[in-house]
């Protein structure tokens, strides 16, 4: 049986909880706010898919860097920093004239998100062992994965009933809770001695990003033969090749390529990486085809996830427990099928559309696989590798998964077929079930359940 927490682990957990839920909460909130900032500042699909991908370059480049900043600087103090600066930049967008202006600030938004997440998971990891830790972890899944399901809910009823820019402003009560827990919490910060980050690792994944990802999103609109193109996505490449290749040599490396030896780590983020695609082209495309296509309000569009948001509150725990004492495995190959069935539920949708019998029914099966997924897949990466680089750990798996999603949304055109409507929303749908389904198919052929008296960094075998 789990032993009763300790009052600094509650705060500890209160602090990861909430300084991952912004980040978290903002990634998803946006998308039911893409047809009312459309309407108010302009712009088609390409605007749209800039305002979430602008988040997500810096987001997925700099979400390493924080890592090694932790490390640097300490864990708390990065946090810190990434607190305040997520709540300038919410109100800079919520005061944005332009979608340029917008996008920018969606950018810096997306830097100081990157200072969150790794710090607040290796906050849990510091703080608590075995069982209590994938408890922990299962509570923070929990709470994070309901904020990136509840985000369309409250962003559908800003946008109706007061406006979309009120949409960025909900991170104002959490992010200012979070930094008087923090100062409650009292401890300590922990550096490593000769900790140092690489600048040029950074510089060189940001370009890798962002120039392959114009390159992917301005396609639908320049074509394949535009010298912008074809020349960004060379960069991009390049970048990024360049980018490991430093990795593989450099004295501290921002991701360390090792980790990748170890047989859980490197088969859970190749599962990450197809499940948070999937999740992410599933967000984007209900929240703006149900309003665009189905014709529903913003509200009721946000509402018609949220059964996966209860069910994930409400089971995410026990299921962190339960793959804690049966092993990830199951629950990790079972949950993306589970959700790959419940995405072709969605094939079911026509011009005659019916939220109760076409959509919810795919909701509530998706929840359920969804539920059966993430505790298991986040504790089984972090649990693989030693608590001294848990750290660096969830900043790699937390980039994985960020970047899966900056991609496929920068081919949305390309998998849509040029614009959301009701082929393009089946196509989008089929192209959602086969990544999850590779997802499960990944994890039941990779992941090893080790005996519980077993290290962590053992389980390369």
């Amino acid at each position: 049986m789990t032993e009763p927490m300790t009052r600094d682990q509650r705060l500890v957990l209160w602090i990861a909880i909430l300084g991952s839920f912004v980040s978290f909460l903002d990634g998803t909130v946006v998308t039911v706010a893409l047809p009312a900032i459309q309407e108010e500042l302009g712009g088609g699909l390409t605007t749209q898919q800039w305002v979430v991908d602008a988040y997500l370059i810096t987001l997925g480049a700099l979400i390493l860097v924080a890592g090694s900043l932790s490390d640097v600087l300490g864990r708390l103090r990065v946090l810190t920093i990434g607190l305040v600066g997520f709540g300038v930049t919410s109100i800079a967008i919520a005061a944005a004239p332009t979608p340029e202006f917008l996008i920018v600030a969606r950018a810096l938004q997306g830097v100081a998100g990157a200072l969150l997440v790794p710090s607040s998971l290796a906050l849990i990891t510091a703080n608590f062992r075995d069982a209590a830790q994938a408890r922990a972890i299962g509570i923070w899944t929990a709470a994070t994965t309901a904020a990136m399901i509840a985000g369309p809910v409250l962003g559908g009823l800003f946008v109706d009933f007061a406006s979309w820019r009120l949409v960025f402003l909900i991170n104002v009560l959490p992010l200012a809770v979070t930094l008087w827990l923090v100062v409650r919490l009292g401890h300590r910060d922990q550096r490593r001695p000769g900790a140092t980050v690489d600048l040029l690792g950074a510089a060189l994944c940001a370009v890798g990003l962002g120039a392959g990802v114009f390159g992917l999103i301005e396609q639908s609109s320049l074509g394949w033969a535009s010298p912008a193109i074809w020349g960004s996505l060379t960069l991009g490449i390049a970048a990024f090749t360049a980018f490991l290749v430093r990795q593989r040599f450099a004295r501290q490396p921002m991701m360390p390529l090792s980790l990748f030896r170890v047989r859980n780590f490197w088969t859970g983020n190749l599962a990450t990486a197809f499940v948070y695609a999937a999740l992410s082209l599933n967000g984007f495309v209900m929240g703006v085809y149900l309003q665009q296509g189905a014709g529903l309000p913003a509200t009721l569009a946000g509402l018609a996830t949220l059964p996966v948001t209860i069910l994930m509150i409400l089971f995410s725990s026990r299921v962190g427990s339960l793959a804690g004492r049966w092993g990830s495995r199951l629950f990790m190959t079972a949950g993306p099928l589970v959700m790959a069935v419940g995405v072709l539920v969605l094939l079911t949708v026509s011009e005659d559309f019916s939220y109760w019998w076409q959509v919810l029914p795919s909701v509530l099966v998706f929840g359920i696989g969804l539920t059966l997924t993430v505790a298991p897949l986040t504790s089984t990466i972090l649990g693989s590798i030693d608590e001294s680089r848990s750290g660096i750990a969830s900043a790699v798996n937390n980039a994985v998964a960020r970047v899966a999603g900056l991609i496929v949304i920068a081919l949305l055109a390309t998998i849509v077929g040029g614009s959301l409507d009701l082929p393009g929303f089946h196509r989008a749908a089929v192209v959602t079930s086969v990544l999850l389904a590779a997802g499960g198919i990944v994890s039941f052929l990779g992941i090893r359940d080790r005996a519980p008296a077993q290290s962590p960094d053992r389980a390369s075998a």
